[in-house]
């Protein structure tokens, strides 16, 4: 059983996964749309930049949002001038992190969901009249909806397992910023700590493997309503 230490750290990192994960949703989509359905100059720099945080060391995405939500940093220093708000060793913080970490997961997996839509049904669609608009709420969603939500759900895994970024950029706060990762890192370093570790190493793996595998079946149900179609 867990202490409730432990529950406040697992309630913790799902506040933060599901926060990360529900701020990133629009974000993404709309970067996934752009990259499926449209060319301009630069396009391939756009689309790098967006996979950055997969292949750079998290600890240095951690340093980047440090320097831009520093207090005098560019967005610091507007969050607290306009807002007198600060992310800095708070669980807000923690959820920019894992959804910055999350984001290129959740655009790769829409913009396959996007791509592999018909467009003849699109352009039929037009033929008869329909808005962009129209043709977009009520076929293109529609059919992109399984694959945006597999992405969703595999943003949220990855958002609930983000430790170098956050730990670089929000420390690690006990009852702010303290996910299951960073519990599991501050419980290796006690000496009697291991029986901690367990525990929450195995709900921490038993959430990612319920998330990877509700994708993965989200991702297939995707896969056989496009072929239908």
């Amino acid at each position: 059983m867990l202490t409730p230490d432990e529950w406040a750290i697992v309630a913790l990192s799902l506040q933060v996964g599901g926060v990360a994960m529900l701020a990133t949703l629009p974000i993404a989509f709309a970067l996934a749309w752009i990259l499926a359905r449209t060319a301009f100059p630069g396009k391939i720099v756009l689309d790098g930049l967006i996979h950055l945080p997969l292949v750079v060391p998290p600890v240095v995405t951690g340093w980047l949002l440090l320097l831009a939500f520093a207090p005098g940093g560019p967005i610091g220093a507007w969050l607290g001038s306009w807002f007198g708000v600060s992310v800095l060793f708070r669980w807000t913080g923690a959820a920019i992190a894992a959804g910055v970490m999350a984001l290129p997961l959740m655009v790769r997996a829409m913009r396959l969901s996007i791509e592999a839509v018909d467009r003849r049904l699109e352009g039929a669609a037009r033929t008869l009249g329909a808005s962009r608009w129209r043709v977009f709420r009520t076929i293109t969603l529609p059919l992109s909806v399984p694959g945006v939500l597999a992405g969703a759900v595999l943003g949220f895994a990855r958002s609930i397992g983000e430790f170098g970024a956050t730990i670089t950029f929000v420390s690690n706060v006990p009852g702010q910023t303290r996910t299951l990762p960073l519990a599991i890192y501050a419980a290796l370093q006690q000496p009697n700590g291991d029986a901690m570790v367990l525990r929450l190493s195995a709900i921490s793996v038993a959430l990612s493997l319920a998330a990877l595998i509700m994708s993965e079946l989200l991702a297939r149900r995707a896969g056989r309503g496009l072929h239908v179609l």
